[in-house]
């Protein structure tokens, strides 16, 4: 079994589903938490996973690239009317940039470009929204629930 828990899903509520309801894959248990949360949740009222394309350029190759944000979801908002919102989860450690260690490590290297990526697709990704009149929104363990933040 590999290190990531990854599947298909089939949700209990399919109408709600954009897409192809019986190819409905998770690449994570954060992400099958997401969709078992839109699923269920009476709010969200459509969504989408990995359905998106959002072009970017990366900074890691200086090239054009394709960002597909993990979701697209639309919801009531709290005054009674619909918003719609593209929705990545990712770690909070990929949030911020890393530390710099005393000596540069592959390792240290690899986060740099991966936190410099993701700062270009979100960056891409919210201007996409803005022009829409939507909401990019990040989710992490805490917002999932995954674990309890420490004050």
């Amino acid at each position: 079994m590999g290190k990531y828990h990854q599947g298909k899903w089939a949700p209990r509520n399919p109408e709600k589903y954009q897409g192809d309801v019986n190819n409905i894959i998770y690449r994570s248990s954060w992400e099958l938490k997401a969709f078992i949360w839109f699923d269920l949740n009476p709010s969200i009222l459509k969504w989408a996973s990995e359905e998106l394309v959002i072009p970017y350029w990366s900074p890691a190759d200086q090239r054009m690239r394709r960002y597909f944000p993990d979701f697209v979801i639309q919801y009531k908002t709290n005054t009674g009317g619909v918003g719609n919102a593209v929705v990545e989860v990712k770690p909070a450690a990929q949030r911020s940039m890393p530390k710099a260690p005393k000596k540069q490590t592959q390792k240290y290297l690899n986060e740099v470009v991966t936190y410099a990526t993701n700062q270009a697709k979100w960056e891409a990704a919210t201007k996409w929204c803005d022009e829409k009149g939507w909401r990019f929104v990040i989710l992490d363990e805490y917002d999932l629930g995954i674990k309890k933040r420490t004050k």
